[in-house]
């Protein structure tokens, strides 16, 4: 059987993408999810659900209804805790019986300078996340989880989000929002990390998957030219962000209005919070610095 190369936009339908792998699309489309979250089901008999999706009792029905004739859950994994992707963990939990799995809850993983920002709440940020998300199962980076008929290992991968989890499985990564073949993945502080998301970023290419499966579009049949267009275009970003500061200071806001030139204006505020990353991530490797403490509004200066 050759593999789909796209996941069809039909929320409730599972559909095959290769043998022991299934997908069942969210019914949650928007400009940040595309066509919606796509929870993939792992292996047969006894099974793993990945990303069971957002609080909607119809994905739970669809789940369900995926499962063959005398099949069961056996793990929930949860790649981050962002409310498109966790909350329907713990119903699926309660009504299949199965432990949920993720590296922490909303906190978990973060830099030491991100849960600073966060404790003194000027960073704003907070989009979308499920913050009473709390695994049974923690998983710490390298961990196996194995059932009838596969074997995941657990990579973290912060960047997007401080837990998230990316999962190897026969050559392939469920990379969760990591990256996406559609678009750049948004990084918001303090959830997001753009110095752990190149990281992170690297840590993947290295990794050599042959396919990576998204939280949100379709599967990506070429890895490392996706990995490697996704670093250039931050980098890019980056190299923007400090040729507009050699200007004179500036902050997140007006820096995304320059940049952000073909952005449209629903998504400037996600664009706004991507510069703030970048210029945090400038901040702490000594190439730019705030005019005062840091937070969302604060103005940077190039050092």
């Amino acid at each position: 059987m050759t593999e789909p190369s796209e996941i069809r936009a039909c929320p409730g339908e599972v559909q095959h993408l290769c043998p022991g792998l299934r997908v069942v699309l969210a019914p949650n489309p928007s400009p940040m999810t595309l066509h919606g979250t796509n929870s993939y089901i792992v292996g047969e008999g006894r099974v793993a659900v990945i990303d069971p999706g957002p609080a909607d009792p119809r994905h739970l029905a669809a789940l369900l209804a995926a499962l063959a004739p005398g099949e069961t859950v056996s793990h929930i994994l949860v790649t981050h805790a962002h409310l498109d992707h966790a909350p329907l963990a713990r119903p699926l939990a309660e009504t299949t019986g199965a432990p949920v799995l993720a590296f922490g809850n909303a906190t978990a993983g973060r830099s030491a300078l991100m849960s600073r920002l966060a404790a003194e709440g000027g960073i704003e940020g907070g989009e979308g996340v499920d913050a009473g998300f709390v695994p049974d199962i923690t998983l710490a980076d390298g961990a196996v989880v194995a059932g009838d008929g596969f074997r995941l290992t657990a990579l973290h991968t912060p960047g997007h989000f401080g837990n998230h989890l990316s999962f190897e499985w026969e050559g392939a990564v469920f990379c969760g929002d990591h990256v996406m073949g559609w678009a750049s993945s948004l990084i918001s502080p303090p959830d997001g990390d753009m110095g752990a998301y190149m990281a992170a970023l690297d840590r993947l290419a290295g990794h050599g998957a042959g396919r990576l499966y998204p939280g949100h579009g379709d599967p990506v049949a070429d890895p490392a030219r996706r990995i490697a267009e996704i670093a250039a275009h931050r980098r890019a970003r980056e190299a923007a962000i400090r040729t507009a500061l050699a200007d004179g200071p500036s902050d997140a806001t007006e820096l995304a209005r320059r940049i952000y030139t073909d952005t449209p204006p629903a998504l400037m505020r996600a664009a706004a919070r991507n510069v703030l990353a970048h210029l945090l991530d400038l901040t702490e490797r000594n190439l730019a610095e705030p005019l005062g403490p840091l937070s969302a509004r604060a103005r940077f200066r190039a050092i």
